[in-house]
């Protein structure tokens, strides 16, 4: 099923990933008056940006009165995931941000939830990887890099802000297979966070970095670092001298998406509000401004529509990890 590395794509592995809309519902007569985000990890990080952007967009746009963020890490997201389950009826305002993580970390047993014990509310942007070096690296291309992976496995280290088994060592996994390497020979470089990693690779620990490309936007346009590759299906006006992995020849792609879970047992009408605003954000000019900053594509999949593309992503992501070795 897996002999060609075409996961999370736009193609028909997880279904596609652009807009899809709800349908028969009406607008809300009135803005929210609040809205909590609940952050699993560390500033900076794809988590903090997708809440902070999203946060951003809805209170300029005036479908948020007030906004407030926390940043709750630990756990591999497993604390924030504890902490809304633990203070379910306290907090009927909160959205927790998440992505693909929030599966592979279930599957690994990093923690013991699932996102069948929160309320999926929608996701809302797809973010792809992204492989980069230090501005000064001697690498200018993924190319060069793939040419020493395969001669020297070893002379390659990737570090990336979460565990192993986890997405960025997954994605790197992915590229490095598609490259013709062994993808269980990869030396990841694990770190407790984006931050660090990017730390660990400008101090010359590492070699590469696997990250989000909107994550790798933000560094390469402070002047840290050059992105040697991404993992979309064609360039991205954000970034557009930034080549694919598909048109290096490697036949890999993958999109992260980022969405949202409520508390567990939370209303259906106030399941329906979340959604709505959200939907509604999707049509102004505030949420196109934070997306074409941020270099994010367009995926919104609500309600039962999210709850079933986790379901399909559990079983394919588990495939995949079960046949890279990160699962038994």
């Amino acid at each position: 099923m897996f002999s060609k590395a075409r996961i999370f794509s736009r193609k028909p592995v997880l279904a596609a990933v652009f807009a899809t809309c709800i349908a028969g519902t009406s607008m809300p007569a009135s803005a929210l008056e609040t809205l909590h985000f609940l952050i699993p990890g560390g500033a900076g990080g794809g988590w903090d940006t997708t809440a902070r952007g999203i946060g951003e967009a809805l209170n300029k746009s005036k479908l948020v009165d007030t906004v407030s963020y926390e940043n709750l890490s630990g756990g591999g997201g497993g604390k924030a995931i504890a902490h809304l389950i633990e203070t379910a009826e306290q907090n009927q305002d909160t959205l927790m941000v998440n992505s693909t993580p929030i599966v592979i970390r279930s599957l690994s047993k990093v923690f013991p939830q699932s996102f069948r014990d929160l309320t999926p509310v929608a996701a809302t942007i797809g973010d792809y990887g992204a492989f980069v070096v230090r501005k000064d690296s001697p690498y200018t291309s993924f190319t060069q890099v793939m040419a020493d992976y395969r001669n020297n496995p070893a002379s390659v280290k990737v570090a990336g802000g979460s565990a192993r088994g986890s997405m960025d060592h997954l994605v790197a996994a992915l590229a490095f297979k598609a490259a013709g390497g062994d993808a269980r020979q990869v030396r990841y470089v694990a770190y407790d966070a984006g931050g660090k990693a990017m730390a660990g690779l400008l101090s010359g620990e590492t070699q590469i970095l696997s990250t989000g490309f909107s994550e790798a936007l933000t560094l390469a346009e402070a002047g840290e670092v050059r992105i040697l590759a991404m993992t979309s299906d064609e360039r991205n006006a954000a970034a557009p001298d930034v080549p694919t992995l598909l048109e290096l020849g490697y036949d890999a792609t993958f999109v992260n998406w980022r969405g949202f879970f409520a508390a567990p047992g939370l209303s259906a009408a106030k399941k329906q509000e979340f959604i709505i605003t959200l939907e509604k954000m999707y049509a102004t000019p505030e949420w196109e401004t934070v997306r074409s900053r941020n270099g994010w594509s367009k995926l919104f999949r609500p309600g039962d529509d999210f709850n079933t593309f986790l379901e399909k992503q559990e079983l394919i992501v588990g495939d995949l990890m079960r046949e890279l070795g990160f699962l038994r």
